[in-house]
């Protein structure tokens, strides 16, 4: 009797003895560093695979069995230092990921901006490039290939990481909407202008200046020209007909290139905006500089700024300078 008992008792120490080593392993830090753990989560991304990168093991296993844990699910994970394996898998099983801070940029092309969130984001960049060309959604949203640019306004945005393509086109057109409120619209109207057209010159302004004090004046110039049926001979819209950003200097031979967005052969606006339009140069637009000058040239110091006139003559005496300046330094 005393052996069984003491069988017993043995068995019975045995058991919290490993009840306690499992408890003690789910309830122990999954990674004992100081700095949280990245992981980012694929759609074929197996059980084996999220053990293997948090380094698991029979904590993680353990905790996986509690939460019935057997399929990841995708996302961007930030597991704080010193989690334990039961709260890390905890998090991983009830979908608890961590948004990522998106800064959309002012791009030159839509190629660009797939290639772009291709990088940040889970989905492919060639599912971001089909998107953006394909008619049946561009048509659902009300936009063309060449008028989508004008969708995406450069800002910083929290997402999921593992958004799906149309739900991440779905936010552009909220956030979209939210930034053309009505003192915008307002102010667009003003300038007789929609907000594509307003796009659209403010790409062209963001390729000819860099110095956003001098936006105001740009835009005005451009706006000057629309409103007295002149041809806006924009150098960057013919960079981009040609497709060709690596242009220092714009010759003749460059000028008569067969395109919509050739501003020195077509009236008006070209049929988009040329990049992803900065707010600095939306805003130029909306709040342009009001002045008589219907020229502007680079100013020959290479500053970055311009020189503008009235009159042609003056252009041109501004533009031999350049011109001058440009022959000195053997850009050609």
């Amino acid at each position: 009797m005393a052996t069984k008992l003491r069988i017993f008792l043995l068995v019975v120490l045995a058991v919290i003895i490993a009840a306690a080593g499992a408890v003690y392993s789910v309830l122990a830090p999954c990674h004992r560093g100081e700095e949280a753990v990245v992981l980012d989560i694929y759609p074929n991304t197996s059980l084996s695979d999220v053990r293997q990168q948090l380094g698991g093991g029979i904590g993680f296993d353990l905790a996986c069995r509690i939460f019935k844990y057997e399929k990841p699910r995708t996302g961007h994970y930030v597991i704080p230092a010193r989690t334990s394996w039961l709260d890390a898998v905890r998090m991983l099983h009830n979908h608890k990921q961590q948004p990522i801070r998106l800064i959309l940029p002012s791009l030159r092309t839509l190629n660009h901006l797939a290639a772009f969130l291709g990088e940040k984001l889970m989905a492919d960049s060639a599912d971001f490039a089909s998107a953006f060309h394909s008619a049946a959604l561009l048509d659902s949203i009300g936009y063309t290939e060449e008028t989508l640019p004008s969708l995406f306004i450069p800002n910083t945005y929290e997402v999921w990481w593992d958004i799906s393509v149309p739900s991440f086109i779905g936010r552009m057109l909220r956030e979209h909407d939210t930034f053309w409120n009505n003192e915008r619209i307002s102010f667009a109207r003003q300038q007789g202008l929609t907000p594509v057209e307003v796009a659209t010159l403010a790409s062209i302004i963001d390729e000819e200046t860099a110095n956003n004090a001098e936006k105001p004046m740009v835009a005005g110039m451009y706006l000057n020209r629309l409103r007295t049926d002149m041809l806006l001979q924009a150098d960057p819209t013919v960079k981009f007909a040609l497709q060709d950003f690596s242009l220092r200097r714009i010759l003749h031979a460059h000028l008569v290139v067969e395109s919509p967005y050739n501003t020195y052969i077509n009236k008006g606006l070209p049929p988009g905006p040329i990049r992803i339009a900065s707010v600095a140069s939306i805003d130029a637009v909306l709040h342009a500089a009001e002045h008589p000058y219907l020229y502007m040239c680079a100013n020959s110091d290479f500053s970055g700024t311009h020189v503008f006139a009235v009159t042609y003559s003056d252009h041109l005496k501004n533009a031999r300078l350049y011109q001058r300046a440009l022959n000195q330094r053997n850009i050609h």
